[in-house]
């Protein structure tokens, strides 16, 4: 072979070579991003993050519970002291001699 055939062959496989190459270099390149912008996340991670959320849902269940409670409790001790029965009964360790005078 000489160089007049070698010449034209090798333009010919590097066009065949970029050709098929360059398009598969591109696709490998945007998989390998797309795969890094959404990362795989592993089974037990992702059980492991269902059971952290249920927790925090039952926690956030109980603080509204306590919340709720607290707040009956203050409008009882609030309207307690608006009533007038409340004003009338004798504070306790004194005895009725005490009041009388």
């Amino acid at each position: 072979m000489g160089p007049e055939i070698v010449i034209p062959l090798g333009s010919f496989a590097t066009a065949i070579v970029l050709a098929v190459g360059v398009p598969l270099a591109r696709a490998y390149s945007r998989r390998m991003d797309a795969e890094s912008k959404n990362p795989r996340i592993p089974t037990e991670i992702t059980s492991r993050l269902e059971r952290m959320e249920q927790a925090i849902d039952s926690v956030a269940v109980e603080v509204e519970r306590i919340s709720e409670g607290q707040r009956f409790t203050t409008k009882l001790l609030s309207e307690a002291r608006l009533t007038p029965e409340a004003r009338q009964i004798a504070p306790t360790g004194t005895s009725a001699r005490d009041r009388s005078t």
